[in-house]
């Protein structure tokens, strides 16, 4: 089951993120940045337990632009199409905003090339998305894809 996140749940999406992290294959963001964007997030739990086994951001970036952001699942759930519920729900979210353009910064291509995304220069996206990027450990030598999406209606 997909649902919005919770702050109960920040800890544990701090922690896959970390994980995921830690391997080099996601940029991990501070726990302070994870409660400030809450409102963000949606997760998906297990029948079982009310603990997230995945998560992913959309995050509204302007009047017609967002990004998926922090897209991760939990090792052990990998291969049961959890990150693909995740991505189409924040893609669902976005047409409810009426959002008209969806990007993606990625190490996984591939993955978003399946729901429509394609490559672009990362010049094309607003100066406004650099921010966070100011204080990654990466910046100014990004090595992520940037991805773009048409929303259509």
């Amino acid at each position: 089951m997909i649902r919005k996140a919770t702050i109960k749940d920040i800890k544990a999406i701090h922690g896959l993120l970390q994980e995921y992290g830690n391997r080099g294959e996601l940029l991990p963001r501070p726990l302070s940045k994870l409660y400030d964007h809450v409102r963000d997030f949606s997760v998906f739990v297990g029948d079982e337990t009310d603990q997230p086994l995945g998560c992913c951001a959309l995050q509204i970036c302007w009047e017609n632009l967002a990004e998926i952001r922090s897209a991760a699942v939990h090792p052990d759930h990998t291969g049961e199409k959890i990150g693909t519920k995740l991505v189409k729900n924040a893609l669902d979210e976005a047409r409810q905003f009426q959002i008209q353009q969806v990007f993606v910064l990625t190490y996984r291509p591939g993955f978003f090339e399946k729901f429509g995304f394609s490559v672009i220069d990362r010049s094309r996206l607003p100066i406004k998305i650099w921010a966070d990027c100011i204080s990654c450990v990466k910046f100014p030598d990004c090595d992520e894809t940037a991805m773009i999406k048409e929303i259509r209606y």
